[in-house]
């Protein structure tokens, strides 16, 4: 499939069917260039006060009277059931930068299903919000500006390591993996970097600090597409 959205120099924002404020997203969708719903996540943009810009997923649950006030060349269908509808917005749209919305909250099935997707599309900028927490996807090195003792958390999605400067508990020389080391609440002491070995590594940060992640990870180097 060739993608109806082809974005450069754009940040695209994907809105899923799981929780999400309306407040918050009604702030977010003011200030977004493209708005993409992963299928039921349409009600949720439509609540809003917007029209997404495309409907992409398998459709099951994007409800009719929501159907019914978009366009219908905005809605694309994908049958196949083999990936998420989160995979789908992701892997079939193009932009320097996406922030997503609707996926973690609801249930634990898929809040896993969408970390394996940050995973799985370890070089595309993706910022994953959840109702305390905004995450991504470690990139090859980030450099944040955070507050002293703000919780900084790492978990990892495979056996990986790497480097820090800034960081109350330093995790040189540190082998992660799911079954065993976790970062779980380090903490800042100011200016913190990140440099990783693999695309592997999660990074959460609470919410209140999702403007200095967005900035870190604009100007952060991305991991080769391998796709």
């Amino acid at each position: 499939m060739t993608s109806r959205l082809f974005l450069q120099n754009s940040t695209l924002h994907l809105v899923g069917g799981g929780y999400v404020d309306t407040n918050r997203i009604k702030f977010e969708l003011s200030k977004a260039e493209k708005i993409v719903a992963a299928d039921g996540g349409a009600r949720a943009v439509v609540e809003a006060g917007y029209l997404p810009d495309l409907v992409i997923g398998d459709l099951d649950s994007l409800d009719m009277e929501t159907r019914r006030v978009i366009p219908s060349e905005r809605i694309h269908h994908i049958a196949e059931q083999d990936s998420t509808d989160f995979d789908k917005a992701l892997r079939h749209n193009h932009a320097d930068f996406f922030e997503a919305h609707g996926f973690m909250g609801l249930r634990m099935d898929h809040g896993l299903a969408a970390l394996n997707v940050l995973v799985r599309y370890a070089h595309k900028r993706c910022i994953l919000h959840a109702e305390n927490d905004v995450i991504i996807l470690c990139p090859p090195k980030i450099t944040l500006e955070l507050p002293k003792t703000c919780r900084v958390s790492l978990f990892p999605m495979a056996k990986t390591t790497g480097t820090s400067t800034g960081l109350r508990w330093p995790i040189d020389d540190l082998v992660f993996a799911p079954w065993g080391q976790s970062g779980t609440s380090n903490e800042a002491l100011g200016t913190v970097t990140l440099s990783m070995d693999e695309p592997a590594m999660l990074l959460i940060l609470p919410l209140d600090q999702l403007g200095v992640l967005r900035r870190a990870l604009a100007n952060a180097p991305s991991w080769p597409d391998i796709s």
